[in-house]
């Protein structure tokens, strides 16, 4: 089984688990805290090591404590970390978390060493990227960056999939979206991407035609407790969710994009690749934490939904 090259963010997230998100100006008290690792390229990385794909993936950590336990983590994972490059004079990226007793968060980050992956980082791992089956990237690094990695992957011949977030508020490039073969946003994602406002299936489906105009392959929108809507050519499909009491949904959209990363290597259709991706997600959003939050394989096979 080929490689998938997973290339973005390492953050160390700070977590308070509070009765309600804070509003402007409020302090909350009586919160539980944990630290643990997160950032979306780091999710997706070990999402997909976890579920039992070969992964190599491609970041900047710190050279502080948090750098060398971001290093450490990946490494017992089994990922690939030959191209993630500790980064002097930088942080590691840290995030603070809120989340509230209905699962929801707010989250706030510092960029540090991810601000700097750059496309020369991207040429030093081109032999990664143009053997592997697939790239995945998300928006927590340079876009420039993002983009040489999608060129090099389109002159390789291997899948391009983006995860638009945090999604920018000026248009993505046209060049970039005619690079990517999937592009998974979320409803608030697709909503920018598309310059609409989503308010209804039909809506939904509106905004995935305007964003394939642009020149993507396919379009997965991820709906939260709805499910997932892919359209690929004319023909759009609900894949609905699986039904779970959720405690914290962070790192569920990360879980998601890595697990239906792992069963497109392993040759399933779009479709059932949704069905395995929204499970994975479904059992992450039952658990606390970010990385802490996503199933192996044998906990994906074997659990029982409702």
């Amino acid at each position: 089984m080929k490689q998938i090259v997973i290339i973005g963010s390492s953050n160390t997230d700070m977590v308070i688990h509070s009765d309600h998100l804070p509003k402007p100006g409020e302090t909350v008290l009586g919160g539980n805290f944990m630290m643990n690792h997160g950032g979306k390229g780091a999710n997706q990385a070990v999402s997909v090591a976890r579920l039992g794909a070969p992964c190599c993936f491609i970041a900047r950590v710190g050279c502080d404590v948090f750098g060398h336990e971001t290093i450490e983590m990946l490494r017992t994972t089994g990922i690939d970390i030959s191209h993630v490059y500790p980064t002097p004079g930088y942080s590691s990226g840290i995030a603070l978390i809120n989340v509230d007793d209905a699962g929801e968060n707010s989250i706030s980050v510092a960029s540090g060493a991810n601000a700097v992956l750059s496309p020369d980082d991207i040429d030093s791992a081109e032999q990664h990227i143009g053997n592997a089956s697939m790239v995945l990237m998300q928006l927590e690094t340079p876009l420039d960056t993002v983009m040489r990695a999608a060129q090099i992957a389109r002159r390789h011949g291997v899948k391009v999939i983006l995860n638009p977030a945090p999604v920018p508020r000026q248009p993505l490039p046209e060049e970039l979206l005619a690079s990517v073969d999937i592009l998974i946003p979320n409803k608030t994602e697709a909503e920018i991407i598309a310059g609409i406002k989503i308010e209804s299936e039909a809506d939904e489906i509106k905004a995935v035609r305007r964003i394939k105009a642009m020149g993507v392959g396919s379009v997965v929108i991820t709906l939260g407790s709805k499910g997932a809507l892919i359209c690929d050519d004319d023909e759009c499909t609900l894949v609905p969710a699986f039904r779970v009491s959720p405690v914290d949904t962070t790192a569920a959209g990360d879980t998601f994009c890595g697990a239906l990363c792992v069963a497109l290597n392993e040759g399933l259709g779009k479709r059932d690749a949704i069905v395995f991706a929204n499970k994975a997600a479904a059992i992450s959003v039952t658990r606390h934490g970010a990385q802490k939050s996503i199933p192996t394989r044998s906990e994906l096979d074997s659990y029982i939904f409702d």
